[in-house]
Formats: C-alpha cells, sequence, structure tokens
C-alpha cells in the first residue's frame, strides 16, 4: 500500500462551500479513476499565529491510497484529473506539496 498525502494550500482563504467543492471534485476523479483504493480529505485545523511561520500552511488535507508505486504514477494521469485542477487553479491558485509513504506505524 501506498499513501499520496497533499497539503494543499490555497493563497487566499476560500469560503467553506468552495473549499469542500474543491475536496469532492478532487476525491470524485481519483475514485472515478479507479486507481486508488481510498480517497480521505479533512480541513486544516488553524492555531493562532501560525500564518507568522515562514512555511506552507495548509488549507486541507487529501490522500489517496494506492497498491503501488506503478499505480501511482498511472493516478496522475486520471482522466479528467488536470482539468479539474487547471479549473480550481484558474479561479484560485493554489500550492500543493506532497508525501509519497507506506502507512506510518
Amino acid at each position: 500500500m501506498i499513501h499520496h498525502t497533499m497539503i494543499v494550500s490555497f493563497d487566499q482563504p476560500l469560503p467553506d462551500t468552495a473549499l469542500d467543492q474543491y475536496l469532492a471534485d478532487i476525491k470524485r476523479v481519483m475514485l472515478d479513476s479507479g486507481l486508488v483504493e481510498s480517497a480521505v480529505a479533512s480541513r486544516h485545523l488553524p492555531v493562532p499565529g501560525e500564518e507568522a511561520i515562514p512555511a506552507l500552511v495548509a488549507s486541507a488535507i487529501v490522500r489517496f491510497t494506492v497498491a503501488d508505486t506503478d499505480t501511482l504514477a498511472k493516478a496522475f494521469t486520471a482522466p479528467g484529473l488536470h482539468e479539474v485542477i487547471q479549473g480550481w487553479q484558474a479561479r484560485h491558485p493554489y500550492k500543493v506539496a506532497w508525501a509519497n509513504h507506506e502507512v506510518l506505524a
């Protein structure tokens, strides 16, 4: 099992409904690909003062689980994925950091 964990950071705060829609769109396109075994997403829980830290601060965390690294590589080409990303980037720019890892014990 490989987990692809993304830290998504929008340049400007999004209304709750917009962030929920982004998370639903990303999860849907990945689940529809048939390549991911699970997809979960959660909002970042802010801590007072974190905006002063010179780091990428998340808006949300998204994790996809796939069977292996070959499947993960295929998932990056899932039908509709780039259209979803480009559409959201055009309306609400964001940055993403990610890590591919095995289950954390």
